[in-house]
């Protein structure tokens, strides 16, 4: 493809796409200027291909590209540090579910954020055997007392809490590797 197809491809995707990727990444960072900024790197990506013409759906590529560059810009400004909530409380995951459960209605940032977890979270506890998932599930979820479990389960207490504390430390390993993952980004 010679310089000048490829620069009327751009022009022609550039007039075709603007306005509805700039709309598209403002509705997901609500600021102008990051949004103008995402842009602006979707743009440089688009540009710097080696063949355009190997693109099969350039609309979809684009928004791909978006909601990458979205991610990695919320990623990036994170305001509090998972690391500490984490281990912010030695004995139980209640940060983390607090994080989680927070209301991310007015916050798009904490919205990403919390699904990257919420799918870690879901992955790490399908590793789990199933009764220790059990008690994580019902202890921090549910709501339930480690005696209620246990007596449900008709187990000794020390069993529960045996299985809490398995749970709980397989998660913290999980979350970890999450958390680096969001700080190496």
């Amino acid at each position: 493809m010679s310089k000048r197809e490829k620069e009327h491809i751009i022009s022609h995707v550039v007039s075709k796409y603007g306005d509805k990727l700039i709309a598209f990444i403002n509705n997901k960072v609500g600021s102008r200027e990051d949004a103008e900024d995402i842009l602006q790197e979707v743009w440089y990506q688009f540009v710097n291909l080696a063949n355009l013409s190997e693109i099969v759906n350039i609309g979809s590529w684009l928004f791909t590209v978006s909601r990458n560059k979205i991610t990695d810009n919320y990623r990036k400004k994170k305001t509090e540090s998972l690391e500490d909530l984490l281990y912010k409380d030695s004995d139980d995951l209640s940060a983390i579910s607090y994080f989680l459960l927070t209301d991310d209605a007015n916050n798009p940032e904490l919205k990403l954020i919390q699904d990257d977890i919420w799918n870690e979270l879901l992955k790490a506890l399908n590793e789990l055997p199933e009764k220790q998932r059990s008690v994580f599930v019902q202890y921090e979820f549910d709501g339930k007392t480690l005696q209620q479990i246990a007596n449900e389960q008709n187990e000794n207490i020390k069993t529960i809490i045996s299985r809490k504390t398995y749970s709980l430390n397989h998660l913290r390993l999980r979350l970890k590797q999450l958390y680096q993952e969001l700080n190496n980004t």
